[in-house]
């Protein structure tokens, strides 16, 4: 089956109908297979066939051979018999994605900002796993506020958090932010062991040791993957000119033709980089690189194919 001409994300506002209409393209992903470009993505040997969680089942008599881990020592007190817990593989894997749209998200030079296009991956992702069968749910970033919905295998919580990425777009409160590990922090809510989870962000405080440090634990029991959001202009500062830029603090000229600040601008952005896919490798993370003069599904594509 060919896929018909896709569509650029456009604009500065999320639009709830193009992340409906996504449903539709994400059946051309496959999220609960992993390719090997994802493996090489995460630096080391990663499994192709996603593992599954356990969950407890019930307490039995103790018999010669058992784990003797799993022994449960409250009941084998109570009843002067060793007995031991049984658990049984758990057959679903639920998807969950975590939406950064911070307000570093809400910039973009090409096409969109950096948070439509975020929400576009988180989309595809979220309607691709329901496709598959998998319980769907996640938790969406704006300000100093982490809204989760909680996962289940229904089109109707896809839609609950397109409305909540809708929302939280619309929040322009000059709160402090969550900080990245405060996110994480949160998600270990709903992130039952065996569960995958998408971190959807540009990661610009991906480095915090605070960060590094959740995700050390967090990825013991979950896997992860790192879809990291970003903008040429982040990395390559316009043509040879005078530009005023403005952000929420006020207005300052920007002289690109100075060859030295455009190459340090260039070097700090790769640098950033760099050690954002040398740390997140070393946890055996991988990270996707996403531009917004990218098409969405293009990219995740070539990580999780249909075949």
């Amino acid at each position: 089956m060919k896929l018909q001409q896709q569509q650029l994300p456009r604009g500065a506002d999320i639009d709830s109908s193009a992340l409906i209409a996504a449903r539709f393209s994400a059946r051309f992903l496959d999220v609960t297979k992993a390719s090997r470009a994802l493996a090489n993505l995460a630096g080391a040997k990663r499994s192709y066939r996603r593992g599954r969680g356990v969950e407890f089942d019930e307490v039995r008599q103790y018999t010669a051979g058992d784990d003797v881990r799993a022994i449960d020592w409250r009941v084998t007190a109570r009843s002067g018999e060793p007995h031991t817990k049984l658990f049984h593989e758990e057959r679903e894997r639920p998807v969950l994605v975590s939406l950064d749209l911070r307000r570093t998200m809400r910039f973009g030079s090409r096409n969109c900002f950096k948070s439509v296009l975020a929400a576009h991956a988180a989309s595809l992702l979220l309607w691709s796993a329901l496709d598959r069968g998998e319980r769907v749910g996640g938790m969406v970033v704006s300000g100093d506020r982490a809204e989760d919905i909680r996962p289940a295998r229904s089109r109707h919580t896809v839609l609950a958090i397109i409305r909540e990425m809708v929302r939280c777009d619309k929040n322009t409160t000059e709160a402090e932010p969550l900080s990245l590990a405060e996110q994480l922090r949160q998600i270990q809510r709903i992130a039952r062991p065996g569960s995958a989870l998408f971190l959807i962000s540009d990661f610009h405080d991906g480095l915090n040791p605070e960060v590094l440090q959740t995700l050390r634990r967090l990825v013991q029991h979950v896997q992860i993957t790192g879809v990291m959001i970003s903008d040429p202009l982040e990395r390559n500062l316009p043509q040879a000119g005078r530009y005023v830029v403005s952000d929420a603090s006020g207005r300052s000229a920007l002289d690109t033709g100075n060859r030295k600040l455009m190459a340090r601008f260039s070097a700090e952005f790769d640098e950033h980089a760099q050690n954002l896919r040398d740390a997140y490798q070393g946890l055996r993370i991988p990270l996707i690189p996403m531009s917004t003069d990218q098409l969405p599904l293009t990219v995740l594509q070539r990580y999780f194919p249909t075949h």
